[in-house]
């Protein structure tokens, strides 16, 4: 190539290059006018929208937590007087557990307590299958007796209590004052006399019990002591009113 020739692609080369750089943006103006990048997703609202990648990162399994349920003491609501409730519980234990005493004599307190006396018969009968001496299922039973009105078997039971325990069990004041109610049912005035003063004698604050005391005293004509356990009865409450009546009754058989 001879010198001519060379000079002209030099003159050409300067003026393309001229010419290109008039006419191309400058480079902040490119990077301006650059699309939007994933990290700018509210400047590119044709695309869809990328969480930023710290949220799709898995998250730690939350600490295991007890969902399971405390289960309700049945024995706790019956103490606290609902005795609904004990009865649902315990029915329950008895399908889980069907050889637990202890929900058998909770469920037979509740039903009493809860005026369902054939249902506690039912129940105190099975758990006497399964603890036939029992002690506390002997006692309930004869008291889901006494209020059906089943004399007799009422009282045998709470005189298999009284056995069963001698002088220390928690129900024997009570299974004496059943057995004297009985004995007024039945007109059996002095051996009333006598159950409900082996009552008092166990249990001596409870001024009703006294009140009973003195009108077996009453109906079987001992009208002195009668008049004793009357006084007795109003010292402890002087609002008794059938403690007051019997005592004025036997003051004016004196």
């Amino acid at each position: 190539m001879n010198k001519k020739n060379a000079f002209l692609c030099l003159v050409f080369f300067v003026i393309t290059a001229f010419c290109f750089a008039q006419e191309s943006p400058a480079l902040s103006e490119v990077l301006q006018s650059a699309p939007a990048s994933a990290e700018n997703p509210a400047e590119n609202p044709g695309e869809e929208r990328i969480a930023p990648a710290e949220v799709q990162r898995p998250s730690r399994p939350a600490p295991a937590q007890n969902t399971q349920r405390q289960k309700p003491d049945a024995l706790k609501l019956y103490t606290a007087g609902r005795y609904a409730e004990a009865v649902a519980v315990c029915e329950q234990e008895i399908k889980e557990k069907p050889n637990n005493i202890e929900s058998y004599v909770v469920l037979c307190w509740s039903l009493v307590r809860n005026r369902q006396y054939s249902e506690a018969e039912y129940w105190a009968l099975q758990g006497r299958k399964i603890s036939q001496y029992d002690q506390r299922l002997v006692e309930i039973l004869g008291e889901a007796k006494f209020y059906l009105g089943q004399n007799r078997e009422a009282l045998a039971l709470f005189q298999e209590y009284i056995s069963l325990v001698g002088e220390k069990g928690s129900r024997l004041g009570e299974s004496y004052y059943f057995m004297g109610e009985i004995y007024i049912r039945l007109a059996r005035y002095n051996h009333a006399d006598i159950a409900f003063s082996q009552a008092v004698r166990t249990e001596p604050l409870y001024d009703y019990w006294w009140t009973r005391l003195g009108y077996a005293r009453e109906m079987a004509g001992n009208f002195a002591l009668s008049a004793a356990a009357y006084e007795k009865a109003l010292e402890l409450n002087a609002g008794q009113a059938d403690a007051l009546r019997g005592r004025d009754r036997v003051r004016a058989r004196l």
